[in-house]
């Protein structure tokens, strides 16, 4: 039996045909612990009322999730990766240096990053600025930068309360630490003159901010046993533990829907998810998933996903989603600009 398949292969072989693995019968879905829910959501409804298998998704943050997904096209890479923030110039490139040249970039709807705390507390409204000075790793002292020296937020602001800053945080791999980092670190910074108006993004790492991990629910389940602490995550994990926690105003403005998708409440960004079209056709079911995903069903104004904390986008933007993506359009380069 050995000798005939031997002889097989090697009939195989001459005839100039090659012999392939079978191609995965599950979408492989990776990246931001934000997005997760939403897909999983998603992924479950997929999965029991369409002919295809649930698909395997993997909380890896953003940008662990954009490593994988450009590592490669062939199919033990991912098939498609969840980002709570715009690609970056850099991944893009990468993507294209292996060979990952057609890619769909799907914008699903609206999130704000809730700075959140225990219920039993009383309200609390801070700025950006305040925000800033609590993580920075340098903050200014009399003209100057040093290390930062701040242990209460009275320290940072006279009107706030005499409690101890203890922040738990998204990691670096985070698309929520890269959103915070930008909207609150860099567009505070570049304004200060003590920071050479540059955007300054290091966070202290004097026990003050504590990175959590990839699991939001895990800051979640500290903020509901540490009354003192107060957490860094995407909006929809405050929507889900209303009963918990609430959310501080932040430069005059609650994190409600309403203030994410017009923009008034200061941290609110977009959420994506990417496709390698390269997979589609090999990979059982990517189209349709892509296709319930965008459905009025799930991110529409009464969809399901707006039940667990999405923001849905204006009906015209929903629509351009559909339309770019039954078209295949791929992302360039100039898009990210």
């Amino acid at each position: 039996m050995k000798k005939l398949f031997t002889l097989v292969l090697s009939l195989i072989a001459l005839a100039g045909l090659t012999v392939t693995a079978h191609a995965r019968e599950q979408i492989r879905i990776v990246g931001s612990s934000t997005v997760y829910p939403f897909s999983s959501y998603v992924a479950e409804e997929f999965g029991a009322t369409s002919k295809f298998q649930t698909p395997i998704i993997e909380s890896t943050g953003s940008g662990g999730g954009h490593k994988l997904f450009s590592a490669g096209t062939d199919l033990n890479t991912p098939d498609i990766t969840n980002s709570s923030r715009r690609m970056k110039d850099s991944e893009f490139n990468k993507n294209m240096e292996v060979g990952n040249k057609l890619i769909s970039e799907v914008t699903i709807g609206f999130d704000g990053i809730a700075i959140a705390f225990n219920k039993k507390n009383p309200a609390m409204s801070v700025s950006k600025k305040d925000l800033f000075l609590a993580v920075a790793a340098e903050v200014p002292v009399d003209g100057k930068l040093v290390a930062n020296p701040y242990k209460t937020w009275r320290d940072v602001n006279a009107s706030l309360p005499n409690k101890k800053i203890v922040i738990y945080g998204p990691p670096t791999s985070s698309g929520t630490r890269d959103a915070f980092e930008e909207m609150v670190m860099g567009e505070t910074s570049d304004k200060m003159a003590e920071y050479g108006k540059k955007a300054y993004t290091k966070i202290r790492q004097d026990g003050a901010y504590i990175p959590a991990g990839e699991n939001d629910n895990l800051i979640v389940q500290k903020l509901a046993k540490d009354p003192e602490a107060m957490g860094i995550f995407g909006y929809s994990f405050l929507e889900e533990n209303t009963d918990k926690l609430q959310g501080a105003t932040v430069d005059g403005y609650a994190p409600t829907p309403a203030n994410i998708s017009s923009g008034k409440y200061p941290i609110s960004r977009s959420l994506y998810f990417y496709v390698k079209q390269e997979h589609i056709g090999k990979v059982p079911g990517i189209t349709e998933y892509v296709d319930l995903f965008l459905s009025e069903k799930m991110i529409g104004d009464k969809g399901l996903l707006k039940r667990i904390g999405l923001i849905p986008l204006p009906k015209a933007q929903r629509d351009s989603q559909r339309a770019k993506w039954a078209k295949r359009v791929p992302l360039k380069l100039d898009d990210l600009k």
